[in-house]
């Protein structure tokens, strides 16, 4: 298959949609020989809230240091190979279709049809491995006990801050969710966590003392170094990101991770596309409250233009109480994926005293409206908005994106 037709044949396998559970994924990771190297180091990353900026320090501090690292991340902004990077390039097209094709013979020969997730999974560790990388940081996609990056063996765990997400999938309560993304935890293998709520951080504390694994809880965020992302949790997540990096044995100084933050690249986390235009993937009520704080630190005083969309299954209501307010006017749309919701049903999510607001067909009118109203303008509430807005706003093609 040439890279178009690979592509179209991957995200086909959307249909078979979310599957969770390791005896898939471990079986096309073996098959498709794509477990790491001896020798390679894995860095796992799961929880709620800036799984992806934590992961993206982790692999700019690493690479400052001198490491050839692997990063697989989801989902993905505007192209699909995003998700799959080494040392800042994401992987080649001819290298992903010719690896795509021999995945899809794989999978034809499997009883039960590995999903799109599982085969991203092994396309990336089998890219890494043929790249000959040093360190291998995975984000999970959701939860974590069940996810399939939690196939691949890890020397260091790390857990973002815990909230309330994915609800159907990982449970409605606090500790619910905290025992799935504790199911990354390896026997042994040191786990460094963000601060957590008490809830979250006593099944945090259970699941390490039974996997006898040293866990330690970031005590204060990195102060004194230039972070390119804004917002003061990212100083957290830089936090997090170095312990992590040091539990993996890397020599860290503060050259390198002065360096390794300054030149992060990590798009659409308050993200100020052009001047007085601002992308943020805030896709629950905890990541709309970080928003909001940085908004008000970077935009002082200020009402944004709003354009805000969001997908089935999200706390839509608690993400509008906190995000409103923020607003002089709204400007609502859905967004093109299968799990979209209508401008109209995001309308009824609004809360009473929410700013005025207009309903559109799609994000490109929106974001024409919102920019005809005045600067400054906030596009927010899910990444699949981000990434189609980024895409407008950059002029490049964008690939929808469920997963």
């Amino acid at each position: 298959m040439d890279y178009r037709a690979a592509i179209d044949w991957l995200f086909a396998t959307q249909m078979f949609g979310i599957k969770l559970g390791l005896e898939g994924a471990h079986h096309l990771l073996q098959e498709f020989l794509a477990f790491p190297a001896h020798g390679t180091r894995v860095i796992h990353v799961a929880g709620t809230n800036g799984k992806g900026s934590t992961c993206a320090m982790i692999e700019s501090v690493a690479r400052a240091c001198g490491r050839r690292c692997g990063l697989f991340t989801s989902p993905h902004l505007i192209d699909y190979r995003e998700r799959i990077q080494v040392s800042g390039r994401q992987i080649p097209e001819d290298a992903c279709a010719a690896m795509l094709t021999q995945l899809r013979e794989i999978c034809e020969r499997m009883e039960t049809h590995p999903t799109f997730f599982e085969i991203s999974l092994a396309l990336a560790m089998r890219w890494f491995r043929a790249r000959e990388c040093d360190l291998i940081v995975l984000e999970t996609g959701m939860g974590g006990r069940l996810d399939a990056t939690t196939a691949v063996p890890a020397d260091v765990c790390v857990i973002t801050p815990i909230g309330l997400d994915h609800m159907q999938w990982l449970g409605d309560t606090l500790a619910a969710i905290a025992a799935e993304k504790a199911g990354i935890f390896v026997t042994g293998k040191p786990v460094v966590s963000a601060p957590q709520e008490p809830e979250a951080k006593f099944v945090l504390e259970k699941a390490a003392n039974e996997a006898r694994s040293p866990l330690e809880f970031i005590a204060e965020p990195l102060l004194g170094y230039p972070i390119a992302l804004l917002g003061g949790h990212q100083q957290w997540n830089a936090a997090l990101a170095v312990a992590a990096l040091h539990r993996a044995g890397l020599p860290l100084n503060s050259d390198s991770v002065r360096y390794g933050l300054a030149k992060l690249v990590w798009p659409g986390r308050f993200e100020e596309i052009e001047p007085g235009v601002v992308l943020d993937g805030a896709h629950n009520p905890h990541a709309a409250k970080v928003l909001a704080d940085t908004w008000k630190a970077r935009f002082p005083g200020e009402k944004a233009s709003l354009v805000f969309s969001a997908v089935a299954a999200k706390d839509i209501s608690g993400i509008l109480e906190i995000l409103a307010p923020l607003a002089s006017r709204m400007f609502l749309c859905p967004v093109d994926t299968p799990r979209a919701v209508s401008a109209a049903e995001l309308a009824g999510f609004l809360p009473a005293d929410a700013p005025p607001h207009e309903t559109f067909a799609n994000v490109e009118a929106a974001i024409a409206a919102a920019k005809a109203h005045g600067a400054p303008v906030l596009i927010a509430g899910s990444l699949f908005l981000v990434g189609e807005a980024r895409a407008l706003l950059t002029r490049k093609t964008f690939q929808p994106s469920s997963q």
